[in-house]
Formats: C-alpha cells, sequence, structure tokens
C-alpha cells in the first residue's frame, strides 16, 4: 500500500502516531516481533479499527491474524513522518527553554538537529550551552542560505516571538516550530506549528480539579 499524501492526513492521525511509535520501539527493545492493532489500542483505550486507519496512511500492511511486523512498522511510521532523515534547525532563544530543548537528546531519534543557536542578549552571546556558541541574531540570515536550513525553532517570549518568526521568514526559513503563547502572523507557504503547552496544562489541570472535587452528589 502506498502511503497517502501527508497534507490529506487529519491533525488527530499526525498526533496519534507518535504515541503508536513509543509503543512499538518499546515492544521491539523486548524482542517482540509481531503485533496487532488491537494490542496497540488497548495501550491507550482506543478503538482496533481507528489504530488501523491510522497506519493505513504510512503504507503499512500487516498479515491477517498475525498483525504487523513492529521493525517494519516503526520504518513505515518514520519514513512517513519525516523522521528517517535528519532536518537540521536553528533555535533563537537561549533562554531555560531553549537550552531544555538543547539538552533533549531523543530530538535524533525523531529526524531534527538542532545545529545552531541564536539570542539578542549580549550577556549571552558567546557562551556556550551544551557544547554550543551562543550567536548573534544577525548572524542568522546568511548562515539560513549558507546550511540550507529549513526548519526554525523558537524559544523566546511571547513580546519577541513575532520579529523573531519574521526574522527568520525573511531569511529562508520554511518551517517554523514555535514554543511562544503567543499568536503569530505567517505568510503563506511556511508552515507554522505551535507547541500548545499551556493548552495540554489547561487539560491537565482541569481534569486534576474535577478529580480531586470528587463525584457530584446528587
Amino acid at each position: 500500500m502506498e502511503p497517502k499524501i501527508l497534507s490529506a492526513v487529519s491533525r488527530s492521525t499526525l498526533k496519534r502516531l507518535p504515541l503508536y511509535l513509543h509503543v512499538l520501539e518499546d515492544l521491539h527493545r523486548r524482542g517482540v516481533v509481531y503485533v496487532s492493532c488491537t494490542t496497540i489500542a488497548r495501550k491507550f483505550d482506543f478503538g482496533p479499527i481507528l489504530v488501523r486507519k491510522d497506519l493505513e496512511v504510512t503504507g503499512a500492511a500487516g498479515k491477517a491474524k498475525i498483525g504487523f511486523r513492529v521493525a517494519g512498522l516503526i520504518d513505515d511510521i518514520k519514513k512517513f513522518l519525516g523522521w528517517h532523515n535528519v532536518q537540521d534547525a536553528f533555535l533563537v532563544g537561549a533562554g531555560n527553554l531553549g537550552k531544555a530543548l538543547l539538552g533533549y537528546q531523543d530530538f535524533d531519534s525523531y529526524g531534527l538537529n538542532i545545529v545552531a543557536v541564536f539570542d539578542n542578549d549580549p550577556r549571552k552571546i558567546g557562551t556556550r550551552i551544551f557544547n554550543k556558541e551562543v550567536l548573534a541574531l544577525d548572524k542568522l540570515a546568511p548562515l539560513v542560505k549558507r546550511m540550507h536550513i529549513n526548519i526554525g525553532i523558537v524559544a523566546v517570549s511571547s513580546e519577541g516571538a513575532q520579529a523573531v518568526v519574521d526574522a527568520l521568514v525573511a531569511a529562508g526559513i520554511r518551517a517554523v516550530w514555535n514554543f511562544a503563547p503567543a499568536p503569530l502572523e505567517i505568510p503563506e507557504g511556511v508552515i507554522l506549528e505551535n507547541a500548545r503547552l499551556t493548552q495540554s496544562l489547561a487539560v491537565l489541570t482541569n481534569k486534576l480539579k474535577s478529580l480531586l472535587a470528587g463525584p457530584e452528589k446528587e
């Protein structure tokens, strides 16, 4: 089966595929050779039909009554998501969040390699974070062109986020991963993906509030 075109796949499916990948990699480490949609579905309280439809978009083909070969399914998902080939990225923002992103070693497994970090704070420029020198923001544009960088990561305050995105787009960046809690404007032809940390936290704290309140009394 041929994988579907990425743009035709729902955001919900794209968000679920990495979840499946975590399960599959754990099974692979434990020596499991085949896995069924039902087994994967149980991990997340999903229906097996939903899992099967999600996996179909990658072009993966399972065997009746046996399931999918784990190693092959891992490979199919990574290829579909574009994680099979490493993409270099520039990070703007050398604060606490930027440091955390630079220190996250698993990005390589997901096809992302942060090759340089930029900031406009004179106190940070020239310092090193995880063996990467913090460069001045005005060096970003020529390096984007020279190194053919397509991905920019924004880890600055909400007040400065739009200016950073404008600089990234002007430099030729084609995709922006934004961690700033701010609405951003971006031109057509450039991809913007917001890492919505506050929204995820809102869901968590609301569910916790309901849990601690206990069942409603009639």
